[in-house]
């Protein structure tokens, strides 16, 4: 589905990601690394943020790199930033209809997408006349996920959406993930709550100073002496 060869970022003269390549089938995987690692610039250079130096980033066969961010959103890529960006004096209904409304076909198919993202997060219904600026950081982070998927994307990339929440809600929000997953939705989650992050994916890359540094299965990437010492504390 989604294939990024050889690339190389930077800012200026500063290079954030060298000769990175990696893959999304119909799966989920893992960009793990410490902060500063490159991970959002990665995801940045993918939805057209970020023009990168060098390399390629393919979708479904085609090339992204022509197009602007809106562009290949309306490919079916559809990402949650780690800020969420939520409109917050505007109720979780009308920000879930936004995240279809520049989309023909998710706007044809409005009220089933709002059926799709309520039955993952049934709090969504419950508030659905809310403010989405007076609910917690947790409802917030599930309504920003709630929204991407109102874009019916084939791929949907979550930057660190665990960040600022409280550990109940943490597992809570993971545990929806993996629900979307389920239901045949390809990701990309990165991810600094390695531990979390391993029980959703199928597959990971460790990233450390914009280089590949591990490539693997969850089930390998868990069990490897790198990754428990220096992710999961072990």
């Amino acid at each position: 589905m989604l294939e990024v060869k050889n690339l190389f970022v930077s800012y200026g003269r500063i290079q954030v990601i060298t000769d990175f390549s990696f893959n999304v089938g119909a799966e989920a995987v893992g960009l793990f690394g410490p902060n500063g690692a490159g991970k959002t610039t990665l995801i940045n250079s993918i939805i057209g943020l970020v023009k990168p130096r060098s390399g390629e980033i393919l979708f479904e066969g085609e090339s992204l790199l022509p197009y602007e961010t809106h562009s290949i959103v309306r490919k079916g890529i559809s990402v949650v930033p780690q800020d969420g960006e939520l409109f917050p004096i505007m109720t979780v209904l009308e920000n879930l209809k936004i995240g279809a409304s520049y989309i023909k076909e998710a706007r044809d198919k409005v009220n089933e997408r709002l059926e799709f993202v309520f039955g993952i997060f049934p709090v969504l219904k419950e508030r659905a006349y809310q403010l989405a600026g007076t609910m917690s950081g947790g409802q917030q982070r599930m309504l920003a996920v709630g929204r991407s998927l109102m874009a019916v994307p084939r791929l949907l990339i979550l930057d660190e959406p665990s960040v600022g929440l409280q550990p109940t809600l943490v597992t809570e929000l993971f545990e929806k993930l993996s629900m979307i997953k389920s239901e045949g939705v390809s990701m990309i989650l990165s991810e600094q709550n390695v531990r979390q992050g391993l029980k959703v994916i199928d597959r990971g890359y460790v990233i450390e100073n914009g280089t590949l540094a591990i490539e693997s299965t969850a089930d390998d990437l868990m069990h490897n002496e790198h990754v428990k010492r220096s992710y999961l504390g072990l």
